[in-house]
This record gives C-alpha cells, structure tokens and sequence, in this order.
C-alpha cells in the first residue's frame, strides 16, 4: 500500500516535473560533470585555445561552474547567492571567444555529458541547452 500511494504521488496532476539537476543525480553527479569538464579541457589538445583562456589552476573555474550549473539547471542557486546575477556573457567579455573557442568548450561539455549515460531525451535536452548557452558566450566572429 506504501509503495502504491508513492506511485500516485509521484504522478498526481499538481506535481511539479524535475528539474535538471534533480533528473541528472544532483550535486554529486554535476559535480563529477564539472570535474570531467575540466579533465578533459586541461588534458586534451583539442581544446587547447579554451584551456588557454583559463588560468593555471582550474579549481576557481571548477568551482564557479559548479555553482553557475547548479542554478541553471534547477538546484540551488549558489552562483547568485554568492556573486549576485551571473551575467555570464559580460564577465566573459575580457576573453576572446569565437567560434573556435566555443567549438572546443562545447567538445569537453559532450566528452563529459556523454559519460554520464543519461537518457537519451535528457542528454539531448541538456546537450541543446549547452549549445545555445556556448554560442550565447561567443564574443568575436573569427
């Protein structure tokens, strides 16, 4: 009867659907995203002109799009609780990003999104938000 009555609970009319980040597995799991995010950014050569734009040590960025991620996607608003709006294409207008750059972030989002084996519907919806948020950013033609 327990089991029963989280069943319809769980699908009662008035229930909100999950966000993101509850889909994806919370903080832990985006947090792993970041981690692999940056593994992937700072050990492949592909990537190289993104990397570059990123100081030595990656543990300020991992950190902050972390807490950016973790609101975009629905969880805790830890950016803006911190850092006020994120404004993300005006902080990022003292780098140069164009399409070269976003190409290469975009490589080490889909590296690390795809080791997360979501389901297919949810890494295409994560995957598209990913790709319009990179061009988003993209500052400079060339």
């Amino acid at each position: 009867m327990k089991l029963l009555n989280k069943i319809k609970e769980v699908f009662k009319k008035d229930s909100k659907p999950l966000m993101p980040y509850a889909q994806i597995g919370g903080e832990k799991v985006l947090k792993n995203l970041v981690s692999r995010f940056y593994f992937h950014m700072d050990t492949n050569p592909q990537a190289k002109d993104c990397r570059d734009l990123h100081g030595k040590n990656l543990d300020h960025a991992k950190e902050k799009l972390f807490m950016f991620l973790s609101g975009w996607l629905g969880g805790p608003s830890l950016y803006i609780e911190a850092f006020g709006h994120p404004m993300m294409r005006k902080r990022h207008f003292p780098f140069r990003i164009g399409p070269k750059e976003r190409d290469q972030w975009l490589l080490c989002m889909r590296l690390s999104l795809s080791e997360l084996n979501l389901e297919a519907q949810l890494d295409n919806q994560l995957w598209e938000g990913f790709r319009k948020f990179a061009e988003h950013m993209r500052n400079h033609e060339d």
